[in-house]
């Protein structure tokens, strides 16, 4: 009986934590139109540890997604300088991609610990730095090369994790962490 009281526990937290992603989500894209709705509550409802998260736990995860999003993208240019045949400008412009997201690498690292220590004004401007680096890279490249950008879903996946991440840091400053 016991087993089963706390399997049943179990269950509504998972329930719970969902409808706090669904509802949560929801109200991000209605108030942000960079952020797309299905991408935040696919993204969350894919991370591991979401099970039973309230929205601080929802913060950290999207922290660990953006680190792991911008250590990818860091790798990833470094792939496309070593393998591209790219025209001067264009590497110049991958260069400083490089660079941008080794910054926000930096700097994802410093907001995941203000978060941690619930200095969340710092935490926001971490955060809200971040945005440029994919924004400022993806001008550059998209200025020299014709059609589709190499990085243009890398970009949006950022430009996405790090919008999501600011708004629930926003909720939390509010005082709203168990409204969305």
């Amino acid at each position: 009986m016991m087993i089963m009281m706390m399997i049943m526990m179990m269950m509504i937290h998972a329930i719970e934590s969902k409808n706090l992603i669904i509802s949560s989500c929801k109200k991000f894209a209605s108030e942000d139109p960079n952020i797309n709705n299905n991408i935040c509550t696919t993204s969350l409802q894919a991370a591991r540890g979401n099970q039973g998260a309230g929205l601080k736990g929802l913060g950290s995860i999207l922290i660990r997604l953006v680190r792991r999003n911008i250590t990818d993208t860091h790798c990833y240019i470094k792939q496309v300088l070593k393998k591209g045949k790219w025209d001067t400008y264009v590497k110049q412009c991958l260069s400083v991609c490089l660079e941008l997201y080794s910054d926000a690498k930096s700097s994802v690292k410093v907001a995941k610990k203000n978060y941690r220590g619930k200095r969340y004004d710092e935490a926001n401007l971490e955060m809200s730095a971040i945005l440029d680096a994919p924004v400022t890279c993806e001008d550059g490249v998209k200025e020299r090369i014709t059609g589709v950008s190499p990085l243009s879903k890398r970009t949006e996946d950022t430009l996405q994790l790090s919008a999501i991440t600011l708004s629930i840091i926003h909720l939390i400053q509010i005082g709203r962490d168990n409204d969305p």
